[in-house]
């Protein structure tokens, strides 16, 4: 990659901070690291900075922020939640509730939604730059074979068609940017640990691993690759 300047969204979770230490080693690179709750980085190319995901000015303000001397070349939308206290993936229609739909939309479809709104506009316009938010592959509904975990796959389905349609919209005025999903794998992390028992040890990825991994599929990408899904061994991912 070139010198870029970066937004990391979710930049506490264990795959922001590790997207945020990987990236931060390049030191031409500017990483502007945004997270709810405040994190320490003494790296002289890190700019930390708070944003509120229940306040839709606080986004645009981190917006704003992160392009005051250059447009955004890379954005990664790191946050999302799986299971918090009282809700963990449902394994049937009796386990539904209106709250974990509500949470699992919010935290998987709406944030990525409204950083979308905010950042994209804020990114280069001339030349190539990627948008890319973490989705799943539980999100695909072609390959979904075991049912399940309803809320969780429907935020992150909707989340596929979020990028699919802001991929057509983006392309009539910044025909340079790419819009994806990214799918990780399975990554020990704590948004994963109540799950990792049944991964096998070679599909289990540390959060550094899972970085790399993700920034090389990034870097492999052309604007033919906009509105898709992919994993994190560059593959694509089914709607």
């Amino acid at each position: 990659m070139p010198n870029l300047n970066i937004a990391i969204i979710g930049a506490s979770g264990g795959i922001g901070s590790a997207l945020v230490k990987l990236l931060s080693n390049e030191p031409n690179h500017i990483i502007h690291a945004f997270s709810r709750s405040y994190i320490k980085n003494d790296s002289k190319n890190v700019h930390v900075g708070k944003i509120d995901f229940n306040d839709e000015s606080s986004i645009s303000a981190a917006a704003e922020r992160a392009t005051q001397h250059f447009p955004l070349d890379l954005v990664i939308v790191a946050s999302g939640v799986l299971h918090d206290t009282g809700m963990m993936p449902e394994k049937s229609l009796r386990d539904l509730s209106a709250t974990n739909f509500e949470q699992n939309f919010f935290a998987n479809t709406i944030i990525p939604a409204l950083v979308a709104k905010h950042f994209l506009p804020k990114m280069q316009r001339n030349q190539r730059a990627v948008f890319a938010a973490l989705s799943a592959r539980v999100g695909s509904i072609s390959d979904n074979r075991l049912g399940g975990w309803y809320a969780y796959r429907a935020s992150k389905a909707a989340l596929n068609m979020v990028i699919k349609t802001t991929s057509i919209e983006i392309a009539r005025r910044q025909k340079q940017i790419i819009v994806v999903g990214l799918h990780p794998g399975t990554v020990a992390t704590k948004l994963s640990e109540p799950f990792q028992k049944r991964v096998p040890p070679e599909k289990l990825f540390t959060a550094d691993i899972a970085a790399k991994q993700l920034i090389n599929v990034l870097d492999k990408l052309n604007t033919d690759d906009s509105g898709k899904v992919f994993a994190w061994d560059g593959s694509e991912v089914p709607y």
